[in-house]
C-alpha cells in the first residue's frame, strides 16, 4: 500500500507506519519497496517518500534532508492559502506542485478563464455595436470566420491541462472525490462538444436557410428531441446527412455524442441496471430462502409438539410425518423423493430438527427426467442389431445426411434463384427429398426398435425428428397421390390442394428445420438453446411486470391520444385506393403519414399495444415523437420518452441481465461436463442455485427470533 512520507518511516526502501512503532523502532525499521525509497533519521517521528525513478537507486542524507524541507515549505504554504494537503509529496510532485500554484501559471489560468468568458461579447449575435436599441442600432462587427473558434480551442487546451494536473497531483482516490473536479470535467467536456459544432457551423450563411437548423434544431425542445433519438440511433444517419453535405467536419460532432452517448452511457446505464438487478434479485433470493426455512422450522416445531418424546428432545414420528405428507400438495415428483427420505427413518420411528430440515433439500432441484431401460431381445441377432443402432454413430450419420440434405436444397435454390417458376425443374429435388425422407423414416423404425416406444419417446430429439418424419410423409404422400408418379416436366401451377412448388416449399423448410435436431448434440449449442428454454421458466414475473407496463400506457395512451392524428379531406375515398391516396397527399420524407404509420396509433386497445412495441424496439420511433407533436401537443413527448425509459432501457436491460446471469451461470458448470449432462444442468437450474453461493443461511436464533413475532402461531418452547 502507498503511503505518505509523512505518515511513514523508514530506512533503505523500506516503510513503516509510523503510528505502530516505538521511538527506538523508528529508527531501524525496515521493509521492501519496489522502486521507492523511504529514509527515516533514527529518533526523528517523521518520513520522507522518496520517488527516485531507479529501483534500487540509494537515497543520501543531504537528498532526504532537502526534500524534508521542501515538504514542509509546501505545507506551509497550503497552510497560508487555505489549500488541501492530501497531494502527491514525492520531490518531482512537489515541483510541479509549486510551479502549477505559481504567480505566473496561475495568472496564465486566469488570464485564459477571462479570454473565454469575454469571447460571449465577440461570438454572434455579436454585441459590437454603440447601441442595443434595435431602431437605431447598425450591423454589429462580425469577427472573422474561425476567429473566435481559434481562440476558444487554446482557452479549452489551457483548462484540459489544469484538469490533468490537477488529477495527477492529487490522485485517482482523491480526484473520485471531488465534486468540484467532477464538474470541471464534465464543463470541459461539453464545451469540446459545443467547439465542435460551432466549428462545423461557423462560416455557414444565415442558419434559417440550413436544413439542419430547420428540421433538427431549430429550437431548444427539437434539439434535444433529435439528440434523444440519436442515442438510440433511430434517427441515424438522417439526423447528420444536412450537416455532412455542406462539411466532412460537421460529422465529428454526432461521432462524438454517438460515441459518448450511445456507446459509453448506454451501456454505462445496462451495466448499472444489471448490477441493481443482481442485487435486488440477490435479496428477493435471500428472502424466499428464509420463507421456506422458517415455514419448515416452524412445521417442526408444531410437530413436535404433538410428539410423545416432546419433554425429552425435540423430535418428530415418522408416522406423523407421513400422514402430513399424504395432505400436502406439490408435484408429485417431489412427494415421492421426500417420502423416500421420510422411510429411511422409519426404523428408529422419530426425526430431529436437522433430519426433519434435509428432508426438503429436493425442492431446489428439478426432476432430472431417466430414459427406461432398452427392451431385452432374446435373439443374438436381434442383440447384435440393436447394439448397432443404439451407438452413438448412428446419431452422428442422421446429422450428417440432415447436413447433407440441407446442402442439396440451397444449392437447388441458388441455382433456380434467376429462373421463373414455370422454367423450373423440380424433378431432382422432388427425388432427392424423396430419398432423404425414406432414410429419415428408416432411422425412426430403427431407433424405435432399439430403444422401444417409451424409450424413443423419452428423448426429446426423437419427439422432434418423428413429428417432423410424420409430417414429411404426408406431404411425400400427398404429392405422388396429387401429381403421381415424378417426370421431368412436372407443370408447378397444376391444380391440387396446393400447387405443386408449395408443397416442395413446405418440404424444404421443414428438412431445413431438422437439422436443428443437432443442437443436443453440440456443447455450446446445447447450452444456449438450454438457457432459452430456462428463460421461459424464470421470466415470469418479469413478464408479468411488461404486460402491466403495456396494459397502463396503452389505456393512458388512449385517454391521451384517441383521435387525435386525423386523415387528410379527400372528396371520394372510398373509391380511392391506398396507393392513390399515398401518391395524392404531398408528405415530407420520413413522416410519419409518407412512411404509412397509419394503422399505428392509440384509437384502440390492440393498435395501441403494437404502437408501445414499435417505440419499445426505438426502430423509426422519432416519427410517433413528431407527428403527435404536431396533432397534439409538445407536451406528448413525456409520454412517449416515459415509455422508452421504461420498456426499451429498463425492461430490456433486465432481459439482458437475465440471459447474462443464467447464461454465465451455466457456462461456469458446463467446463467440466460433458455434452450429455449439459441437459441436466437445466433441470438443476433455478434462481436459488444460481446465487447459492451467495445466499446465507438463516441461524436457528433467527427462525426462533422470528417464530415468536408471528401475530397468530403461539409455540410453546
Amino acid at each position: 500500500m502507498e503511503t505518505h512520507g509523512l505518515l511513514t518511516g523508514s530506512v533503505d526502501g523500506a516503510s513503516e507506519e509510523y503510528g505502530s512503532l516505538s521511538s527506538n523502532e523508528r529508527g531501524g525499521a525496515r521493509r521492501k519497496s519496489s522502486g521507492r525509497g523511504l529514509l527515516a533519521v533514527a529518533g526523528q517521528p517523521c518520513g520522507v517518500e522518496m520517488d527516485s525513478g531507479v529501483e534500487g537507486e540509494v537515497v543520501s542524507l543531504s537528498d532526504a534532508e532537502e526534500l524534508y524541507i521542501q515538504q514542509a515549505v509546501v505545507l506551509i504554504e497550503d497552510a497560508v492559502q487555505y489549500r488541501s494537503i492530501n497531494h502527491r509529496m514525492d520531490a518531482r510532485s512537489l515541483s510541479l506542485y509549486r510551479w502549477y500554484y505559481s504567480r505566473l501559471c496561475q495568472w496564465g489560468l486566469g488570464l485564459a478563464i477571462a479570454v473565454d468568458l469575454l469571447l460571449a461579447f465577440v461570438e454572434r449575435p455579436s454585441s459590437m455595436s454603440v447601441s442595443s436599441d434595435p431602431r437605431i442600432r447598425l450591423p454589429p462587427w462580425e469577427p472573422p470566420c474561425g476567429f473566435t473558434q481559434s481562440i476558444e480551442i487554446v482557452c479549452l487546451v489551457v483548462f484540459a491541462l489544469d484538469l490533468a494536473v490537477k488529477g495527477y497531483l492529487i490522485g485517482w482516490e482523491e480526484f473520485r472525490k471531488s465534486k468540484w473536479l467532477i464538474g470541471y470535467t464534465v464543463v470541459i467536456t461539453f464545451s469540446v462538444m459545443d467547439w465542435v459544432l460551432s466549428v462545423s457551423m461557423a462560416c455557414d450563411e444565415d442558419p434559417k436557410k440550413n436544413g439542419q437548423w430547420k428540421k433538427y434544431f431549430r429550437d431548444l425542445p427539437t434539439a434535444l428531441t433529435s439528440l434523444l433519438v440519436l442515442l438510440t440511433t433511430a434517427n441515424n444517419p438522417d439526423v447528420m446527412i444536412p450537416a455532412y453535405s455542406l462539411k466532412r467536419a460537421n460529422a465529428i460532432f454526432f461521432m462524438i455524442f454517438s460515441m459518448i452517448g450511445t456507446y459509453c452511457l448506454m451501456n454505462l446505464m445496462t451495466a448499472i441496471i444489471y448490477n441493481q438487478f443482481r442485487g435486488c434479485l440477490l435479496m428477493s433470493v435471500q428472502t424466499s430462502i428464509i420463507r421456506r426455512r422458517l415455514g419448515i422450522r416452524a412445521a417442526f416445531q408444531v410437530l413436535s409438539c404433538q410428539g410423545a418424546r416432546q419433554a425429552a428432545e425435540e423430535c418428530v414420528a415418522v408416522d406423523l410425518v407421513m400422514k402430513v405428507m399424504s395432505r400436502v400438495q406439490m408435484k408429485s415428483y417431489y412427494k415421492e423423493a421426500i417420502t423416500k427420505e421420510v422411510q429411511k427413518y422409519a426404523d428408529g420411528g422419530y426425526m430431529d430438527r436437522e433430519e426433519f430440515r434435509k428432508m426438503f433439500d429436493d425442492l431446489n432441484e428439478d426432476r432430472i427426467k431417466e430414459h427406461p431401460p432398452l427392451p431385452q431381445y432374446n435373439s443374438p441377432v436381434l442383440q447384435r442389431i440393436q447394439v448397432v443402432f443404439t451407438h452413438y454413430f448412428l446419431m452422428i450419420l442422421g446429422n450428417i445426411m440432415a447436413l447433407a440434405n440441407v446442402i442439396c436444397i440451397c444449392t437447388f435454390l441458388v441455382l433456380n434463384s434467376e429462373k421463373s417458376t414455370t422454367e423450373r425443374d423440380y424433378y431432382i429435388i422432388e427425388i432427392v427429398n424423396l430419398c432423404f425422407i425414406l432414410y429419415y423414416l428408416f432411422e425412426m423404425c430403427v431407433k424405435i426398435f432399439a430403444f422401444g416406444w417409451k424409450g424413443y419417446l423419452s428423448y426429446r430429439s426423437n419427439i422432434f425428428d418423428c413429428f417432423l418424419n410424420i409430417l414429411l410423409l404426408i406431404l411425400q404422400i400427398t404429392i405422388l397421390f396429387t401429381y403421381r408418379l415424378p417426370y421431368s416436366h412436372w407443370d408447378p401451377s397444376s391444380e391440387g390442394v396446393l400447387s405443386l412448388w408449395d408443397l416442395l416449399r413446405l418440404i424444404n423448410m421443414l428438412i431445413v428445420f431438422r437439422f436443428l435436431r443437432i443442437i443436443p448434440d453440440i456443447k455450446l449449442l446445447a447450452l444456449v438453446a438450454s438457457t432459452m428454454l430456462d428463460l421461459v421458466k424464470n421470466l415470469r414475473a418479469f413478464a408479468g411486470i411488461l404486460i402491466v407496463a403495456y396494459y397502463v400506457f396503452a389505456v393512458l395512451g388512449i385517454w391521451l391520444f384517441e383521435g387525435v392524428i386525423k386523415l387528410p379531406e379527400m372528396s371520394v375515398i372510398s373509391n380511392t385506393s391506398m396507393e392513390n391516396m399515398a401518391s395524392n397527399l404531398t408528405m415530407q420524407c420520413g413522416t410519419y403519414e409518407e412512411l404509412g404509420y397509419w394503422p399505428n396509433n392509440f384509437d384502440d386497445f390492440a393498435a395501441a399495444i403494437i404502437l408501445l412495441y414499435d417505440i419499445m424496439v426505438v426502430n423509426n420511433w422519432q416519427a410517433f415523437l413528431t407527428v403527435y407533436n404536431r396533432y397534439g401537443t409538445p407536451w406528448s413527448k413525456v409520454y412517449f420518452v416515459t415509455w422508452w425509459l421504461t420498456s426499451s432501457v429498463m425492461w430490456v436491460n433486465l432481459f439482458v441481465a437475465v440471459i447474462l446471469e443464467n447464461f454465465t451461470y451455466k457456462w461456469d458448470r458446463s467446463h467440466s461436463c460433458t455434452v450429455t449432462d449439459v441437459e441436466k444442468i437445466r433441470f438443476e437450474t433455478s434462481v436459488q442455485f444460481m446465487f447459492r453461493e451467495q445466499i446465507q443461511e438463516p441461524t436457528e436464533e433467527e427462525l426462533l427470533c422470528q417464530l415468536n413475532q408471528h401475530p397468530h402461531l403461539h409455540l410453546h418452547w
